[in-house]
């Protein structure tokens, strides 16, 4: 008898679990943060699978299926998946997308390697678009963030502003998407999508976040509030021990393959001189290999880092008999490492030890 207390009292406690949003999300870092926020109410589906490239990326039925069902939708936005935008507009959502790129309080930058760059990291210089509050690395304290979760900023697809989405690939563009006309040899420009990788970043992402899990489940927003809190705070300590293991790293000029590290070089201090491609579906030409070869020189680079899913080929070629460092392959994504609630502190760590381990071997 007492058998049958414990399965029916266990039968009766489930529909409470069943009444938690289905969310999905686009990329690992974004799974992430969202799984932090839900914690044990639930688990967000990712869309990207583990090791695929969030520039270019090709649903299945099921997945598409998850996406039509879903309740939310979070995502950085078109600037970084387009393939996410062409699937949104194909299927009939029946949810809410939140475009996290777009949030207000969510700090900005371009490309920096598609402009002028003088290496000096104030935030003036990088565009700031919403932000009210500062971002001083002293203290982290957000809760004080005052900007306002009000769907008209979440980046929807009714936006009509231009996000400088030419090397993107979206479809309403009136030029070729084909990879042989794809901006060899032309730098990035507009907003960089990267932008999880400044900590100030994450943690407003995390407020968000949160607000929306709020506003759709207010039975448990009290736990989404409390894993917010807790989220953000884990934030600091990895801010603090990417800092920590950065410090070694000073200034050292260190090449990357594609123009993803701009939020990590304004964030800490490091000094990325080049990327070998000048956009993500970009293929370095020989000009461009030569120019790399003299940058080695002229700005005393220390270390090349390769990244995943792109041929290592180029690098070996740009640092043939130079006595520069080939570092570790790098995953700004985090696409090759476990996902889940870890994966963005993994994914900061990881990539400020291997920048150190290859800058301060020598």
């Amino acid at each position: 008898m007492r058998t049958r207390v414990i399965l029916l009292c266990t039968t009766l406690a489930s529909p409470a679990l069943a009444d938690t949003p289905a969310v999905v999300t686009g990329t690992p870092v974004v799974q992430s943060l969202v799984a932090q926020v839900m914690g044990d109410l639930g688990t967000p589906d990712v869309l990207l699978d583990r090791g695929g490239d969030p520039h270019s990326f090709q649903l299945r039925p099921a997945q598409a299926q998850a996406l039509e069902q879903a309740d939310l939708v979070f995502w950085v936005g078109p600037e970084l998946t387009p393939w996410l935008q062409r699937a949104i507009d194909g299927v009939e959502a029946r949810g809410e997308v939140i475009g996290l790129l777009d949030a207000q309080g969510v700090f900005r930058q371009d490309f920096i390697h598609g402009h002028s760059h003088d290496h000096d990291h104030g935030h003036d210089d990088h565009g700031h678009d919403d932000l009210d509050h500062d971002h001083g690395h002293d203290d982290h304290g957000h809760d004080d963030h005052d900007h306002d979760h009000g769907h008209d900023d979440h980046g929807h697809d009714d936006h009509d502003h231009d996000h400088g989405h030419d090397d993107h690939g979206h479809d309403d563009h009136d030029h070729d998407h084909g990879h042989d006309d794809h901006g060899h040899d032309h730098a990035h420009d507009g907003v960089d999508p990267h932008a999880w990788l400044h900590p100030d970043n994450a943690r407003v992402w995390i407020d968000v976040i949160a607000d929306e899990l709020s506003r759709h489940d207010p039975d448990n927003a009290e736990t989404y509030a409390a894993n917010a809190q807790s989220a953000k705070a884990d934030i600091d300590e990895i801010e603090a021990q990417v800092r920590a293991t950065l410090e070694p790293v000073g200034d050292a000029p260190f090449i990357v393959f594609h123009d993803a590290y701009g939020y990590l070089d304004t964030a800490f201090g490091v000094n990325v001189a080049g990327t070998i491609a000048l956009g993500d579906a970009a293929s370095p030409g020989a000009q461009r290999l030569a120019e790399l070869r003299a940058m080695l020189d002229e700005r005393g680079v220390v270390c090349i880092f390769p990244e995943v899913n792109h041929s290592s080929a180029y690098v070996d070629v740009v640092v043939e008999n130079t006595g520069v460092r080939i570092g570790e392959e790098l995953d700004p994504a985090g696409v090759l490492l476990e996902y889940g609630p870890g994966q963005y502190g993994a994914l900061m760590t990881g990539l400020a030890e291997s920048i150190a381990a290859c800058v301060t071997e020598g």
